[in-house]
C-alpha cells in the first residue's frame, strides 16, 4: 500500500516541520490539495505554497487539482514541482486532450471521480491514466466521514483494470482510518490519502507506518 498524507490536515503555522515528518516517515508521496473555492466550496493551497513545500520534500508531490479549468495551469503545477497531476473528471470538457497535455509536460496523469461519477465515465481513457483518485467523501474539506459505497466502488474500478490491462493505480481519498483503510485493501486499493487521521493522531510517523502495513 502506498500511502499519500494530505497536507491539507497539516498545521499551516509549522507547514516545513511537517513536510520533515513526512520525509523521514513511511509516507510515498505527498498529497496536496489545490481548491479554488469555485469547483469546491473551500479556497486551499496556492502556487507559492506547492514551490514552498517541493523546496523541502523528498518525496514525489501528488497534487490533485479541485479547481476549474485546469488547463490553464498545468504548466505552472509543472514548474512548482508536481510529480503528478490529478484531475476531476468533473471539470474537464476535453478529457482525452487535458490528460494527453500532462504527460508532454513529463509528469504522471491521474483522473479524480466525485462520489457520484461512475467508474464507466472513464473506460475510453483507462489505459492512458497512472493513477484514478475515487473520492470516498465529497470534495472541499477534510475530516468528513467515508462513504461506505466507495469499496464497490474500487471493486469496480479494479475490474476495468484488469479487463482492460491498464497500470493505473488506484488512490483512495477521504475518510480514511485503518478500518476503512483494510476495507479499501482488500477491495484492490493501491494508495491512500489520509489528512487528519494522520495529522490529528498523537504520533503521526507511527500511524502512517500503521496504514503502511494494511493488505
Amino acid at each position: 500500500m502506498l500511502i499519500s498524507p494530505s497536507l491539507l490536515s497539516c498545521d499551516f503555522a509549522n507547514v516545513q516541520r511537517d513536510v520533515e515528518m513526512l520525509n523521514k516517515s513511511q509516507a510515498d508521496w505527498f498529497h496536496i490539495d489545490i481548491m479554488d473555492g469555485v469547483f469546491v466550496p473551500n479556497i486551499s493551497f496556492g502556487i507559492p505554497v506547492l514551490k514552498a513545500i517541493y523546496r523541502h520534500a523528498k518525496k514525489p508531490l501528488d497534487v490533485h487539482l479541485m479547481i476549474e479549468n485546469p488547463d490553464a495551469y498545468l504548466s505552472a503545477f509543472k514548474d512548482a514541482g508536481a510529480h503528478l497531476l490529478t484531475v476531476h473528471y468533473e471539470a474537464c470538457r476535453h478529457l482525452h486532450r487535458t490528460i494527453q497535455a500532462i504527460h508532454d509536460l513529463e509528469m504522471k496523469a491521474g483522473v479524480a471521480l466525485n462520489p457520484h461519477t461512475p467508474v464507466s465515465a472513464i473506460e475510453e481513457i483507462i489505459t492512458d491514466l497512472d493513477v484514478v483518485l475515487l473520492m470516498s467523501v465529497n470534495p472541499g474539506f477534510g475530516g468528513q466521514k467515508f462513504i461506505d459505497a466507495s469499496c464497490q466502488k474500487v471493486e469496480k474500478l479494479k475490474e476495468l483494470i484488469v479487463k482492460t490491462n491498464s497500470k493505473a493505480l488506484i488512490e483512495i481519498d477521504g475518510g480514511v482510518n485503518l478500518k476503512t483503510g483494510s476495507m479499501l485493501a482488500k477491495a484492490g486499493a493501491d494508495v491512500i490519502v489520509a489528512g487528519s487521521f494522520v495529522f490529528n493522531s498523537t504520533d503521526p510517523s507511527k500511524t502512517i507506518g500503521e496504514l503502511k502495513m494494511l493488505s
